[in-house]
């Protein structure tokens, strides 16, 4: 652990020492979430850290210049060529920096502290992009990124259309007369479910999509017990695709958290993608789809197609 952290402190100095240069006249400055200011005047080769923090700079078309991603990202389909950074809470600031990027683009609650505060030492930006699990949150991220890359116009036009298609979310939440209510399953492990409660992601896409949480007095993502389950009587239950883990139907409702409730009468088990969940440029799609998903018979109108929203690579800038 000790020779871990004297080859990452040394590799950070090495780093540090480029900082020392004049900067370009036609550079720029940007404050991020963790409230330090950056100057910024190369975006030839850039990290991104976080599905919605990916999805945004291709959307931008800036994708051709994405030097590596994390796991997390996976949409445009491109990206999956990509060299990986592994998981966004468990950065390596040597195969990071190893890559040379040019400038690195990270959602907010990326980690571990040590790796970010090494990264934020080195002389290529470190730049927090800030998390949030709104329709304000989502144009702020556009907007935010739009400004670290340069092109602050571009992102102005993109974070229009995306607000469009939030207006267009809530006025098919008014046409639900009679919410529905659903338990967000991150995880079954031993028998015990681990749900979301307030302040999680999945919270944020219930509320867009009209649906309330059927788990009350919880913050973010914990175990539940059997008896608290079965309690909130939802009438859905919601996984996520990715881990879903061949939790079926007949497995999820023969659990005793889950057998008796509404949702194991009906059969109602959705998994969905984990994009729902980052709050990225698709965010209103998919709010869109869990309402329809929920709410079938009121055959809700689909939102029209954005270039973010395409299963393709987006244009390069």
């Amino acid at each position: 652990m000790i020779r871990a952290r004297i080859r990452i402190a040394a590799y950070a100095a090495i780093m540090f020492v480029g900082s020392f240069v004049v900067a370009h006249a036609d550079a720029w400055t940007i404050e991020d979430a963790s409230g330090r200011t950056h100057e910024i005047a190369d975006t030839s080769r850039i990290v991104t850290v976080g599905g919605a923090v990916t999805e945004i700079v291709y959307a931008l078309g800036f994708g051709d210049r994405v030097v590596a991603v994390d796991i997390t990202s996976n949409f445009p389909a491109s990206v999956k060529s990509k060299p990986s950074v592994g998981y966004m809470r468990a950065l390596a600031p040597e195969g990071v920096l190893a890559l040379a990027p040019k400038i690195i683009l990270a959602i907010e609650e990326s980690g571990p502290p040590d790796a970010v505060e090494v990264l934020s030492r080195a002389s290529v930006p470190f730049v927090v992009v800030p998390e949030g699990y709104d329709e304000a949150s989502v144009l702020r991220k556009v907007r935010f990124i739009a400004q670290a890359l340069g092109v602050a116009e571009k992102g102005e036009a993109m974070a229009k259309q995306i607000a469009e298609d939030f207006t267009a979310v809530a006025a098919m939440r008014e046409k639900i007369a009679a919410r529905r209510s659903a338990v967000f399953v991150l995880a079954v492990g031993s028998g015990t479910p681990t749900v979301a409660g307030e302040g999680s992601s999945a919270q944020g896409i219930f509320k867009l999509a009209g649906v309330d949480n059927a788990i009350k007095g919880l913050t973010g993502f914990k175990p539940v017990t059997a008896e608290a389950a079965l309690a909130a009587q939802p009438q859905a239950v919601v996984t996520l695709l990715e881990r879903n883990q061949g939790l079926e139907a007949d497995v999820m409702f023969a659990l005793p958290a889950f057998a008796g409730t509404p949702a194991a009468r009906d059969k109602r088990l959705l998994s969905i993608p984990s994009y729902y969940l980052s709050f990225g440029p698709r965010a209103a799609h998919g709010a869109q789809k869990l309402a329809s998903s929920i709410y079938p018979e009121l055959a809700l109108p689909q939102l029209p197609p954005r270039p973010w929203t395409e299963a393709g690579p987006a244009a390069t800038r």
